[in-house]
């Protein structure tokens, strides 16, 4: 039997009930994509766990990095595959613990296969004994300690092999990727709209993206930038994804000619979420995505949400709504995004920013400062002058391509 196996426990799967064989079997499928190029020998599912068995020549280190981001799991962890007899639990419960640094552990058993003749509680007393005689054998001063220990070892008893670990490692949680439908997500270059995707994305949701950029950045700080980087960063959640890249200024520079200037802002966040919907259909997708965050900015007071999605014909989204913006940077930080939104870029909103922007517009004013815009041929422009780059993420590698949105009659209305 091979000495090299990763665990893999799931949580909320178990709420499914009758769902649950597939959800089980898409985070198996996806734990095998994520772990491309590296030898398994097979993924087997005995008594609702996951258990990763690795060939002789794969990096352990580096199939527990990626295992890290497989969305659904609630924690993994290096275990050694052992025979079902007690004398062999003992033994690898030493060579489990005996490196480790401790001064209390525990020995937790589940006996999810109940022909093992021995219950979980006497699973735990015997490999206790045992383990706490060898300790002291050596001269460690150890004891146990049932709650809270400094070192758990774990045993678990499947209809497989019985399992034998002692290093947890938590799980992002979640469900599986691209088990709840498809989402677009407007992204901006800052921090709020790369988390709101990745919550949305450890939910399920296959994302699409669209950045507005503006073309008056002086070269090096153009938003695009790190809008790619960003994707290159968030794909490996869900393996593929699509980056709509718009040119915004020319439209902006039309509503700023036409709109009050108090609105202004408000009206650019009205069109991108019109010229969002058309990718959005086109990707049959059902919903939208946006950073907002209640009270944040100006745009973001309650009164401005509710007006500028009036605009919108589909569900928008904003998973980051009751969030403040240190929980936001902390999030960045452990997905790995904060670094690149950090990044000086040009990011087309301030650009003809109000003085004194509206706090508090109602649909009606916004629909009547937009009066005098062309807003179908606006949205064709926007749709029309996109370009499209295409992520995929295989074998820890980000491959890109980028091509021309195929275009669409009657883009406007799409």
């Amino acid at each position: 039997m091979s000495p090299l196996a990763i665990v893999v426990h799931y949580h909320e799967l178990w709420l499914k009930g009758g769902n649950r064989r597939f959800f089980a079997s898409k985070l198996a499928s996806n734990l095998r994509f994520a772990l491309t190029g590296i030898p398994i020998e097979k993924i087997s599912r005995p008594n609702d766990r996951l258990i990763v068995h690795l060939g002789e020549s794969a990096s352990v280190e580096e199939a527990l990095r990626r295992i890290g981001r497989v969305s659904g799991i609630a924690y993994y962890a290096l275990a050694r595959p052992v025979a079902r007899d007690i004398e062999a639990l003992c033994a690898a419960a030493w060579e489990e613990i005996e490196p480790l640094a401790f001064s209390t552990f525990a020995v937790r058993a589940k006996r999810s296969d109940k022909s093992f003749p021995h219950n979980s509680s006497r699973i735990e007393r015997v490999v206790g004994r045992f383990l706490l005689d060898r300790l002291a054998a050596v001269g460690r001063n150890a004891r146990v300690k049932l709650n809270d220990p400094d070192v758990t070892c774990r045993i678990e008893i499947t209809s497989g092999p019985a399992l034998v670990y002692a290093c947890k490692i938590p799980g992002p949680g979640g469900l599986p990727a691209n088990t709840a439908g498809k989402m677009t997500c407007l992204l901006s270059g800052g921090f709020d709209s790369a988390v709101a995707a990745y919550q949305m994305m450890k939910r399920g949701a296959h994302l699409s993206f669209v950045h507005f950029y503006g073309t008056g950045a002086r070269p090096g700080e153009s938003s695009v930038h790190v809008a790619r980087e960003l994707l290159r960063q968030l794909v490996p959640w869900q393996f593929t994804a699509k980056l709509y890249r718009v040119p915004f200024e020319e439209i902006q520079r039309e509503i700023v000619r036409y709109a009050p200037e108090a609105c202004r802002v408000l009206l650019y966040r009205r069109m991108m979420l019109r010229i969002a919907e058309v990718f959005a259909r086109r990707n049959r997708a059902l919903a939208l995505i946006t950073g907002d965050s209640l009270g944040q900015v100006a745009s973001q007071t309650l009164r401005n949400i509710v007006s500028v999605e009036a605009a919108a014909t589909m569900p928008v989204f904003r998973p980051l709504a009751g969030t403040d913006k240190l929980e936001i940077i902390e999030t960045a930080r452990k997905i790995g995004t904060h670094d690149i939104s950090s990044e000086p870029f040009h990011d087309c909103c301030p650009i003809f920013l109000p003085r004194s922007p509206a706090l508090h517009a109602k649909p009606a004013e916004l629909e009547a400062a937009e009066a005098r815009l062309d807003i179908p041929r606006l949205v064709s422009q926007g749709v029309r002058s996109a370009t499209l780059e295409t992520f995929r993420y295989v074998g820890d590698r980000v491959q890109s391509v980028e091509s021309l949105p195929k275009p669409r009659q009657n883009a406007a209305l799409a």
